[in-house]
């Protein structure tokens, strides 16, 4: 198999092992073939952000269905202005563009639905158990983090989505409370078949939730975010965006996609913030 030619012949035969490259053209021809949302799937070596590059594209009027996956991403973003960082061919880095026909304030649900689809996509390997933390992590079944999403809105409508998942990254490699895919089922995972699975998966839940306008009751997402959701029923703490904390119990999420917190001064709902599992409360 070809090895990176960045690499060198030695470092190329062995990493390969492991890592093979992504075959951009076997998976766009997969993915497209017979799909109602996605248009192109492109493959790069690597780049700053795949986030901030269809950020561009949408700029450009790039169609809805763009998808753009990196070996390896020099300067991925998390939320919160927080790095995401991967060796190359080590994890799944993907951004798609989307333009959601739906009232604004639904599009909270854009990335719960997101983490719904990579929850099933990941759920599909065999021995790995996973979970949802509002609004963006996927979990292992320790809590440890296997992946994030960020969501991010253009003007004129767009919005663009990425995914960081870890997949053969090793505990050296890896940021303390994170794991992957490798380490969870003790053995290699092939990355091009998480891939696939999950935009088939994002697809068919874009498509319904759309269809309705965003709805999450009538798409079904409700449901089936709050099935995967760790966080709803547990007590949490939350940094919110000022700089300050939020202790309570999460108690729903609400039409809107925000989180509903118990505390002692009431009931809160968040857009946004920075949640810690504390112990469930049911």
């Amino acid at each position: 198999m070809p090895g990176d030619p960045s690499s060198s012949p030695s470092e190329s035969r062995w990493s390969d092992l492991e890592r093979p490259a992504l075959d951009g053209a076997a998976l766009g021809a997969a993915l497209t073939r017979e799909s109602r949302l996605w248009r192109s799937v492109e493959v790069v070596g690597s780049i700053g952000s795949t986030n901030a590059a269809l950020v561009a594209a949408a700029g450009e009027e790039a169609p809805e269905g763009t998808v753009l996956v990196a070996e390896h991403q020099e300067a991925g973003r998390g939320r919160l202005d927080r790095v995401w960082t991967s060796p190359p061919r080590a994890g799944l880095t993907v951004s798609v563009l989307l333009r959601p026909d739906v009232p604004a304030a639904r599009r909270g649900w854009l990335p719960l639905l997101t983490g719904v689809a990579l929850a099933e996509a990941v759920g599909a390997v065999p021995g790995c158990r996973t979970a949802l933390k509002w609004p963006n992590d996927l979990l292992a079944a320790d809590g440890s983090k296997l992946a994030g999403i960020l969501a991010e809105a253009v003007p004129g409508g767009a919005v663009v989505v990425g995914v960081g998942l870890n997949v053969s990254t090793r505990p050296d490699e890896l940021p303390e409370g994170a794991s992957s895919l490798a380490m969870e089922v003790g053995r290699t995972v092939d990355r091009a078949p998480v891939l696939l699975e999950f935009l088939r998966a994002l697809e068919r839940r874009y498509l319904a939730w759309t269809a309705v306008l965003g709805d999450p009751v009538q798409s079904g997402l409700a449901h089936d975010y709050l099935s995967w959701c760790a966080t709803v029923g547990t007590e949490v703490a939350v940094s919110l965006p000022d700089g300050s904390r939020l202790d309570g119990v999460a108690e729903a999420v609400d039409w809107d996609g925000r989180l509903v917190v118990r505390t002692p001064g009431g009931t809160v709902e968040l857009a946004s913030g920075d949640v810690r599992h504390v112990r469930s409360a049911r």
